[in-house]
């Protein structure tokens, strides 16, 4: 067969096959377009056995003459030439999703400017030309319906998912959409009945309890870094992007611009909020979600050693770079992109993520800068009716800064059981168990600084199976054979070195687990007793040293560590809420 070009209808047809896919791409395309137009709220109705599909907005709207052009090839608002391409701060930018829509279904817009009193309807054909055009009444803003989806594509009806497959990935689109742009609300609907309804907030941490109904907004940390684009503490990186198999004309910012990229976090507490799937980590770069295994793990190793077994955090990162990092033109859907200096970024998000999980001070002092506010205006009353007066009445938590960590103030005052240690602090009571404390110091120490020194003599073991021989070998221990059935372990990791149980020890860890495994329960073995009696200045001593640890919240097999007991949580308990302002007659 002779090789010809295709007739212009068909490569359309199959450009637009690509692009609009499913009832979810027809949402995605949609939806992003209203966010462009910079719409806060956005209603969805869906009416999937009749494959139609409406999304109305509340954004800028659009003029009669773009209304005109606006479902014909390649027509868009985004960008002007090639350079354009390289410096992309919109979701849409191709052009293509209007003038596919029309190409796989009946399209028709109504749509008004925000500061004009003219509202439009238009029809377009499946050339995306317009073939009925008059004026309505309509509210600022714009609605596309869109009807007989793939109408003439009965193959493509055949080969999509069952109703229930699709609307699930209705929902996820529409999930997507709400954690990147918080701000937006968002109605969707069935067949004219609600489905469901996002509530537009402040940031993406009191999104996720609005689609994970389980979680609640004290069970996530939100942390924002301003960070520079390029490492300053290093050779400043090459900022030229790097297109696969293209070349562009393109000039680097100057060598003295400044440049600010931002990470937004929303990270699930990992004593209280994980998933039994890895389902729940999410990487948005620049306001979508997109495919980014480098990042992903990076997230899921950073948070390996504070959840329990078998769970899986509950994450949602969003990096806002410099749009020059990122070559969106990988994929039609744009979930795929290339960026640059990926090391550079896996470095800021661990900055981030251990800024999440630390108990930071500075929170808890924003925190109660308003209570410590109130109260001493209340004991400023009190004085003047009163005969005495309090000379100092600053109630602020203070912090130890000796090793450059702020600490918060958690000053030890005795035991329980021998297993809890009762903390006081400005803002309530902690119980803190001894064992998990220690232990997660421990293993911090262990696996920055895993030692092996020599035994003297050696441990003699019987018995081994060759993959416990194994096992040891693999995390670093020499062993030599000693007569039959009896082996000679020559090294052993340093924390153990001094311990009578050491022949124990290290029979535990030849029972399997990677290195990391064997830190773990090196530092579980070594950690102080539950049980065991401590002097205060030895609790004090632990509750700073746990405080200092990357992860405090939770031990190295995902136990929590701490209980906390806020100071307005026993008033309410006790009844104590009314007492200052009732007893001096405020």
């Amino acid at each position: 067969m002779s090789i010809h070009l295709l007739p212009i209808d068909v490569i359309h047809l199959i450009a637009a096959g690509e692009v609009i896919d499913s009832l979810a791409a027809v949402v995605r395309e949609l939806c992003e377009n209203a966010i462009d137009a910079g719409a806060s709220r956005v209603t969805v109705s869906l009416f999937p056995d009749q494959w139609r599909i409406q999304v109305a907005d509340n954004g800028t709207g659009i003029e009669l003459a773009d209304l005109q052009v606006a479902a014909t090839a390649h027509s868009t608002s985004k960008i002007d030439d090639r350079e354009d391409l390289f410096h992309i701060t919109s979701l849409g930018f191709r052009g293509e999703a209007l003038h596919s829509l029309a190409q796989l279904a009946n399209l028709e817009i109504y749509s008004r400017p925000r500061y004009s009193g003219d509202g439009w309807h238009l029809v377009y054909n499946h050339q995306g030309e317009v073939t009925r055009q008059q004026e309505v009444a309509i509210a600022p803003g714009t609605v596309i319906n869109i009807e007989n989806l793939f109408g003439a594509w009965e193959a493509r009806r055949e080969g999509l998912p069952n109703l229930n497959q699709q609307l699930r990935q209705v929902q996820a689109v529409i999930y997507h959409l709400a954690l990147c742009y918080p701000q937006i609300s968002w109605t969707i609907e069935q067949q004219h009945r609600p489905w469901f309804q996002i509530v537009g907030s402040k940031t993406s941490q009191q999104i996720i309890p609005q689609l994970l109904p389980k979680v609640r907004v004290d069970d996530l940390q939100y942390v924002e870094l301003n960070i520079p684009a390029f490492n300053q503490t290093e050779d400043r990186p090459n900022l030229e992007p790097i297109f696969y198999n293209r070349t562009a004309d393109f000039s680097a910012p100057a060598e003295d611009s400044i440049e600010e990229a931002k990470i937004q976090l929303t990270l699930g507490l990992p004593d209280r909020c994980h998933r039994h799937r890895l389902d729940w980590v999410k990487v948005a770069v620049n306001g979508r979600i997109v495919r980014a295994p480098e990042l992903e793990q990076t997230i899921v190793s950073a948070l390996a050693r504070t959840l329990p077994r078998d769970r899986y955090p509950v994450c949602f990162l969003h990096l806002q770079i410099p749009p020059h990092y990122i070559d969106w033109n990988r994929h039609p859907a744009k979930v795929e992109i290339y960026l640059q200096q990926i090391e550079y970024w896996q470095s800021q998000v661990l900055r981030a993520i251990d800024s999440a999980l630390n108990l930071d001070p500075e929170e808890i002092n924003d925190r109660d800068t308003s209570i410590t506010s109130r109260i001493g205006k209340l004991l400023a009353v009190a004085e003047q009716q009163g005969a005495y007066h309090i000379p100092n009445r600053s109630i602020s938590p203070t912090f130890n800064d000796g090793d450059g960590l702020g600490l918060l103030e958690l000053r030890a005052v005795g035991q329980v059981h021998n297993t809890y240690i009762i903390a006081e602090h400005s803002d309530g009571l902690w119980l803190v168990e001894q064992h998990i404390a220690h232990e997660r110091v421990l293993y911090e120490q262990i696996s920055a600084a895993w030692q092996l020194l020599p035994l003297e003599p050696p441990i003699i073991l019987s018995h081994l199976t060759e993959r416990q021989i194994e096992q040891l070998q693999d995390i670093g221990l020499t062993i030599d054979p000693f007569g039959e059935g009896l082996w000679a372990i020559r090294t052993a990791p340093a924390p153990l070195l001094m311990r009578e149980d050491l022949a124990a020890a290290i029979t535990e860890l030849s029972w399997g687990g990677d290195l990391q495994a064997a830190q773990v329960a090196v530092a579980c073995r070594c950690a102080i007793r539950n049980g065991t009696t401590l002097s205060l200045p030895e609790m004090q001593s632990l509750l700073d040293r746990w405080q200092r640890t990357r992860n405090p919240r939770t031990c190295p097999h995902g136990r929590p560590i701490y209980l906390s007991f806020k100071e307005s949580s026993l008033a309410r308990a006790f009844r104590r809420h009314w007492v200052i302002g009732k007893s001096h007659g405020i």
